[in-house]
């Protein structure tokens, strides 16, 4: 195969939790313009309607399935519907997730006041929300014995970020659930089965943005620590995923099994000096 063509995703069926975030969004656009199929999950039937058409303007096919991922029900029926259209399914990208009010601690906050529930919660959103649909698509993928499955991990799993309890635990709880997954559906169902996650720098998002800016748009004391402290001195634009993602989603990676890729600006890598 052509090097360049190892990175075509063309007539793969895609799954993409969380397709209506704004992380989705370019995860959509990217496999589109890869030439994959998808199928877009998320809570928001307007906007995954919306990812259906950014889809169908690259030419891409894609479909739209409303779906909780920590409904297992719901999830089983997204398969099914998937199955039923598209016949198969060659990867999977767990992009749900992200934080939520109450789990994220104020910093004149009183810590043992704060709700475990809520941060119960975040962790579930964001480790139970990835293990459920890996556990109903990603036995499509194993008994092909071909696929890739790409989870999100975040530099909270690497570095302490205060506030964000939940989030960090469910974080760490990704990084070892690839690389167990990784290993384990690799030793079960062979060398084309694949499991890798993305750890993505600081990107404003839906669920981030009271956290990074303030009323007027401007950056938050929060922000400012995240440019001051990576070495491209500014936030990640959500397009520069893409191009990790098809290489992860595509043959290119086939040789990559339980990695986790940071795309920071070097934020991981610097001490701060």
């Amino acid at each position: 195969m052509d090097i360049l063509d190892s990175f075509s995703l063309k007539d793969k069926v895609i799954v993409v939790t969380g397709g209506t975030g704004v992380l989705g969004e370019s995860f959509i656009q990217a496999i589109a313009q890869a030439g994959g199929k998808i199928a877009v999950l998320g809570r928001n039937k307007e906007k995954a309607d919306a990812r259906v058409k950014l889809a169908a303007k690259y030419g891409a096919e894609a479909i739209a399935i409303i779906a909780d991922v920590l409904n297992e029900t719901d999830v089983i029926k997204a398969r099914d519907i998937i199955l039923t259209h598209f016949g198969t399914i060659d990867g999977l990208v767990n992009a749900a997730g992200g934080n939520i009010p109450g789990a994220t601690f104020e910093p004149n906050q009183n810590f043992f006041d704060s709700k475990v529930s809520d941060t119960i919660r975040a962790i579930e959103l964001n480790l139970y929300g990835t293990i459920i649909p890996t556990h109903v698509f990603g036995e499509i993928i194993a008994k092909k014995g071909k696929g890739s499955i790409i989870n999100i991990s975040s530099l909270a799993a690497s570095r302490s970020i205060t506030r964000v309890l939940g989030y960090t635990v469910a974080k760490h709880g990704i990084d070892g659930y690839t690389k167990w997954m990784a290993t384990e559906l690799s030793l079960r169902y062979g060398d084309k089965v694949r499991v890798n996650a993305i750890a993505p720098g600081v990107f404003l998002t839906e669920q981030n943005r009271t956290l990074l800016t303030n009323a007027d748009g401007s950056f938050t004391p929060r922000a400012k620590k995240f440019v001051d402290n990576t070495p491209y001195s500014r936030l990640g634009n959500p397009k520069e995923l893409q191009g990790t993602l098809v290489y992860l989603l595509s043959d290119a990676s086939a040789f990559v099994n339980g990695e986790t890729i940071f795309v920071d600006g070097g934020f991981n890598a610097w001490c701060g000096v």
